[in-house]
């Protein structure tokens, strides 16, 4: 993974210390409550319902053990023993007193680690796929291309104030874990007829009050052009942006405003100026960086001829296996996907002694280096298979070894009314309602993959919007009440949900995502008809004739 140069360390040191000052003169009544809003936001702190909370960037998701000890550390000394990983594949701490942060934002530095930029109208963390560099059909490793991003998007002085906040993805391969066209900016590796190898580029891609999915700006761009392009699109988003009305302010409406092909043409324009300035990549710096991404020192001899038979022996070992592991590219290895969903916890979280544990399992077990996902969940990207039965016993023991990946219960769901000041409904006790409704694992299983979910607004910080089965939280007279949505995704195939009928009370959630779960499996032409398939196929009146009625 990268690490940080002299100028790296110097910046982050520095602006903790610029942070530690701005605190002080606020807290002795030098600064302004509305002047300190700005530097404690640049710096990743927000005044939640209950306390500060502090979002901690993870550039496209990779900790090392070293870091993730670090944020255990922090988790119990700073706050109530836990953690939150959010979709952006961020951690955020729900309990910092204010005058804590800068001690906390140092001991973030001692390990490479910051806040910058996680909040504000900037441009926010960049994510990518969690298997990248791991899984076999990507044609190009991404995260190279995210650190260039970061490096150039850090503290960029003409992009401090935009008009909104911005966000971009960039995938590797044909798959999309990224959620890449809801993004401000999606960038996927692709293969020209020449057989080079550049990005597909996609703009005004995003959610909240106006769900968009992202349109194609450009077909083909070289690598070397990456920044440059990247530069001319945000200025001419920077010039354009309405300022006057927040809801209005992101990139998607100025692209629906002025129509693809003019945004286009404005782009182009700019970056005829600026392409063959400094921010043209030299060969030498792209293979820089792409060295800090090397593969690590992989076994001849990883596969395991025992793992058959262990898988025959124990059902739960084998039930894990088959839902928590992914091929990996290099034989004899396994991807595996650590469960942040356990029965009965707010998905996402994870404790201090969670973490020491992933860490630990990380060092002995895949190179040292844990990965955040958009899910919400962490993974083990180079577990040998030899190790996977122990790997399996560890993460059982420590309530990390859930086989719900991918099931209706590895759900994305925000804080809700609980901790966010802009949530308008609850959300965790829903998500509790929803485990104990489906806590049978085999039914799960029947039902196969479905993606479920939830969020506590319309800021749709949990994708609902691109959920199979999204759900969004609203308040009528003081009572929180349940839209749903069926046929979104996320993923190559995005698509935004259809909306499934009036809004359900909350004690019915649970029982109304039942009634969709039985329609699906009386409907599906076999067990190979995915729930997303059959919506696209039938539609949703039968879904609501099964929730609502006949009347309907």
């Amino acid at each position: 993974m990268y690490q940080y140069t002299e100028v790296d360390q110097k910046l982050v040191d520095e602006r903790v210390a610029q942070y530690r000052d701005q605190t002080r003169r606020y807290l002795a009544g030098e600064l302004p409550d509305e002047e300190f809003r700005a530097l404690r936001l640049m710096n990743g702190l927000y005044i939640q319902r209950q306390a500060p909370m502090l979002r901690v960037a993870v550039p496209y998701g990779l900790m090392s053990s070293t870091q993730m000890r670090k944020l255990a550390h922090i988790a119990r000394t700073y706050d109530k023993g836990y953690g939150h990983f959010t979709t952006r594949t961020n951690i955020q701490y729900n309990w910092p007193t204010l005058e804590s942060v800068p001690d906390i934002l140092a001991e973030l530095a001692e390990v490479q680690m910051h806040a910058i930029q996680t909040s504000g109208n900037c441009i926010r963390n960049t994510t990518t796929d969690p298997y990248a560099g791991v899984i076999a059909s990507e044609l190009e490793d991404p995260r190279p291309w995210c650190e260039i991003i970061r490096q150039w998007s850090t503290l960029h002085p003409e992009f401090a104030y935009l008009p909104r906040k911005f966000k971009i993805a960039v995938t590797g391969g044909p798959e999309d874990r990224a959620a890449s066209q809801v993004h401000d900016i999606g960038l996927h590796l692709v293969k020209n007829e020449q057989g080079e190898i550049g990005f597909e580029v996609l703009v005004g891609g995003g959610l909240g009050r106006t769900p968009v999915i992202g349109k194609q700006i450009r077909p083909f761009l070289e690598g070397r052009d990456l920044l440059s392009y990247l530069e001319a699109i945000i200025r001419v988003y920077n010039l354009n942006g309405r300022r006057d009305n927040k809801y209005k302010a992101r990139i998607k409406i100025l692209v629906n405003a002025m129509g693809i092909d003019a945004f286009r043409e404005q782009v182009e324009a700019e970056w005829a100026e600026i392409r063959e300035s400094d921010l043209r990549l030299p060969q030498g710096e792209i293979d820089r960086v792409k060295a800090q991404f090397a593969p690590p020192a992989y076994a001849a001899d990883a596969a395991n001829n025992d793992l058959n038979a262990q898988l025959a022996e124990n059902d739960d070992f084998r039930v894990w296996y088959e839902r928590n592991t992914v091929e990996h590219k290099v034989p004899g290895y396994r991807i595996v996907v650590v469960s942040l969903k356990p029965y009965l916890k707010a998905p996402g979280d994870i404790t201090d002694v969670q973490m020491d544990a992933v860490a630990d399992l990380a060092e002995r077990f895949s190179f040292g280096e844990i990965r955040a996902t958009h899910h919400q969940n962490l993974v083990l990207a180079d577990v040998k298979q030899g190790d996977l039965l122990q790997v399996w016993k560890i993460l059982n023991a420590n309530n990390l070894a859930r086989p719900n990946i991918g099931t209706l219960t590895d759900m994305i769901v925000c804080p809700g009314f609980d901790f966010c000041g802009l949530a308008n409904a609850h959300t965790l006790n829903i998500a509790e309602q929803i485990n104990e409704k489906f806590e049978q694992v085999d039914f799960l299983h029947n039902v196969g993959n479905v993606r479920l979910n939830m969020s506590g607004c319309i800021n749709a910080c949990a994708h609902h919007h691109v959920g199979h089965i999204g759900i969004l939280g609203v308040d009528k007279k003081g009572e929180d009440w349940y839209q749903f949505t069926l046929g979104g995704s996320s993923e190559a195939d995005a698509a935004l949900g259809k909306a499934l009928g009036k809004a359900i009370a909350a004690d019915e959630v649970a029982n109304t995502i039942e009634k969709i779960l039985l329609t699906y499996i009386e409907q599906r032409k076999s067990e190979e008809e995915s729930f997303l398939d059959l919506v696209r196929r039938v539609g949703v009146d039968p879904f609501k004739e099964a929730v609502y009625g006949a009347d309907h």
